[in-house]
């Protein structure tokens, strides 16, 4: 089990979360997602944290590759953003939303902001209590639903208290 700090304050972000192996793969079919907020479900469950070894958000470069199909787990970009790739850091540690609850989401209005909630395309969204920015909050009803926290501005101790 693991606990996740932010490295300017020390605030405990998260209760006791247990590593899964690999990024789970999400579903995209409209008969899963919420039928209020229309979100997919959350790429991990409840509980459990998981590193993604890809680059992962902000910032973007232009694709050298041919356009790819829509992948669940794609953001949704903003217009002048098609077909550009994530840049961003390697090994965020991908969480569910709901378990980092002292967080607060930063107003983003305009274009990094969908009809439903955040992009994720703006960069670090979501601030702990001390002002530091230290996770982006991906929620938007048709792209992800996921949070990362950034391995840089967060830590991590295991149960058994020592840093990993």
């Amino acid at each position: 089990m693991t606990v996740f700090f932010c490295a300017k304050c020390g605030a405990e972000l998260t209760s006791d979360l247990m590593q899964l192996p690999f990024v789970p793969e999400v579903s995209a079919r409209d008969v899963d997602r919420d039928k209020e907020t229309r979100l997919a479900p959350s790429t991990v469950p409840r509980g459990h944290y998981a590193i993604d070894p890809e680059p992962w958000g902000a910032p973007f470069a232009p694709s050298a590759d041919e356009p790819r199909p829509h992948h669940p787990r794609q953001l949704l970009m903003p217009p002048e953003l098609t077909n550009w790739t994530a840049a961003g850091t390697k090994n965020t540690v991908v969480v569910h939303p709901d378990d980092v609850p002292a967080l607060r989401l930063l107003d983003q209005s305009g274009r990094h902001q969908g009809c439903c909630g955040p992009l994720g395309t703006g960069g670090r969204n979501m601030a702990c209590g001390c002002g530091a920015l230290v996770a982006t909050l991906a929620a938007d009803c048709l792209g992800p639903h996921e949070l990362h926290l950034d391995p840089v501005r967060v830590y991590a101790f295991d149960a058994k208290g020592s840093e990993t």
